[in-house]
Order: C-alpha cells, then sequence, then structure tokens
C-alpha cells in the first residue's frame, strides 16, 4: 500500500504548509452542541477534522478526554447516531474517525441487526457519509490487514499512531500499512494537555524521515507556542484534542451557552493555526537570514 494515501482531500490538507487537526467527542455533551463546536472547528481554520467515536475502554485517553467520551456515551451516541452526525455536519474540513476496533469489528448495516464478520460494513458506511479515514489507537498493525483492504475498497485512508519508543521492525510494519498521515505520539503516555513540548518529538520525527507519509504530532499540544515549536521542528501537522475538549468540558460545568463554547474553541483554533503556519514559515527560512 503506497503511503501516499488513498484520500485527495487529506493529501490536499497537506499540500500547502501545516495541518491544523483538531479532535472533539462526538455527541459531548449533547448531538446538538457537539454539532455546533465541530463547525466552530472549522472556521478556526481546521485542515482536518478528527472526530471521536466513543467507546467504554478508551485504552490510550487520558481523564480529560475519558470525561468527554463518558458524557457522550450517557447522552445516547452510537455508531449509527455518529454516522448521523456526520450526514449534518455543514463543514469545509475532511473529516476523519477516531475510534476503537471492537465498534468498528462489530458493526452491522443490516436490517436484522446482525454483527458484520469484520470491518467492512462500518467502512462502506463511512465512506457514504463521507468520511476521509480512521484512526484506531488500538489496533495493532499486524491484525489490520482486514480494516487496511475495506478502506482500500471505499477509498479511505488509515492512520496509525507511531509511539516515542515504536523502532525497528515493528515501525517498519506499521509505515508499510499507513496512509493518509501517520500520528507521531509525542511522549509516553495517555492523551491530555501539557504545558510543554517533550524532547522525545523531534527524535521521532528524525526517525520517520525516510517515509513518504506527512507526519502530524499530536499528544500535549495546548498553544500556539506548541504548535510553532513543534512545526518548526520538522511537523508536517499538529493534532490537538485534550485542550478543546477541556473547554467543552468547562462549558458544561460553567453551564455556558453552546455559542459562548463554540466561540472559544473557535478562538483557541485560530491561535493554535497561527502557531503552526509561524513554525512552518521559519522553517522554509535560509538557515543565513535565522
Amino acid at each position: 500500500m503506497p503511503t501516499t494515501g488513498n484520500s485527495e482531500a487529506l493529501a490536499a490538507a497537506f499540500a500547502d504548509g501545516p495541518a491544523y487537526i483538531p479532535y472533539l467527542a462526538v455527541g459531548d455533551p449533547d448531538d446538538d452542541a457537539s454539532l455546533a463546536y465541530v463547525e466552530a472547528l472549522d472556521r478556526g481554520g481546521a485542515d482536518v477534522i478528527e472526530l471521536g467515536l466513543p467507546f467504554s475502554e478508551p485504552i490510550a485517553e487520558g481523564p480529560t478526554i475519558q470525561g468527554a467520551v463518558v458524557r457522550a456515551l450517557e447522552g445516547g451516541m452510537t455508531p449509527d447516531r455518529f454516522f448521523a452526525f456526520v450526514e449534518d455536519l455543514d463543514v469545509d474540513a475532511p473529516l476523519v474517525c477516531m475510534t476503537y476496533y471492537n465498534l468498528i469489528y462489530q458493526y452491522s448495516s443490516g436490517d436484522d441487526g446482525t454483527a458484520s464478520d469484520g470491518p467492512r460494513d462500518f467502512v462502506e458506511r463511512a465512506a457514504e457519509v463521507g468520511l476521509e479515514g480512521f484512526v484506531v489507537p488500538d489496533l495493532p498493525a499486524e491484525e489490520a490487514d482486514p480494516l487496511r483492504e475495506a478502506c482500500d475498497e471505499f477509498g479511505l485512508d488509515l492512520v496509525f499512531i507511531v509511539a516515542p519508543t515504536t523502532t525497528g521492525e515493528r515501525l517498519e510494519r506499521i509505515m508499510s500499512r499507513v496512509s493518509g498521515y501517520v500520528y507521531v505520539q509525542a511522549r509516553l503516555g495517555t492523551t491530555g494537555a501539557k504545558s510543554d513540548v517533550a524532547d522525545s518529538t523531534t527524535e521521532s520525527l528524525d526517525r520517520l524521515r525516510e517515509f513518504d507519509v506527512p507526519k502530524a504530532v499530536g499528544f500535549g499540544i495546548s498553544t500556539g507556542e506548541h504548535a510553532e515549536r513543534i512545526v518548526a521542528g520538522g511537523a508536517d501537522g499538529i493534532i490537538v484534542g485534550s485542550a478543546l475538549v477541556d473547554i467543552v468540558a468547562d462549558g458544561v460545568e460553567a453551564d455556558l451557552s453552546t455559542a459562548d463554547v463554540a466561540d472559544r474553541l473557535e478562538s483557541l483554533s485560530r491561535e493554535l493555526k497561527a502557531g503552526a503556519e509561524r513554525g512552518f514559515a521559519s522553517r522554509m527560512e535560509p538557515a543565513e537570514s535565522r
């Protein structure tokens, strides 16, 4: 599978500069508010949007996103409601589904409700509603061939996460199956906004330089300064989740209006996008002018 990808929309997102890729859990805190929040990310400059399909055991997530998952599940979010949500969105940015493999594997689009034997039904439905790819944190590359084949059949990309400790044969296996972009995990552990940028980020980017696929860094980015430093260090994009989900959680706790929360999400998105663009501009400067 060529690492350049199946989705023209995802390829275009990285074509002219760094991609800002925000994440929100769909249905947090309810479907209507969540719709407004995702559309605010788009207005704020998102180049790709990762939509979280909540799963009851989100092993890669820290407390912030776990809280979002709980709120969405308590609100009744299901795969079919997720797909309906995607159909209702009015955004320009291409959409990627981030979820866990059990939901993909067990999904059935049949009228009898019988579980499918593999991921094909889920991928087919995802293509129908306009999704461009998947991030599946709990799917090992060694077991990804059925999903990879379904993605190729329906023209979607399959994004893998590369940790700071991923090297050697395991890295080669992942990179032989990835498409669209690779999610470069900036630090070990679970997701969560941080106040600094991990030193391991540059090392990870250097290790991936030989592979012909965009590299988007996530885990811990929360400010425009973080975005600037990471892109200046060689990243092709930034992935931001917890810092945005924190705004949604704060809105729930303070009983803010949907419009107020949406404005805050749009504002932080603009800051993050601007930081990424500054980092890219500094990277493009001739060495003698720095």
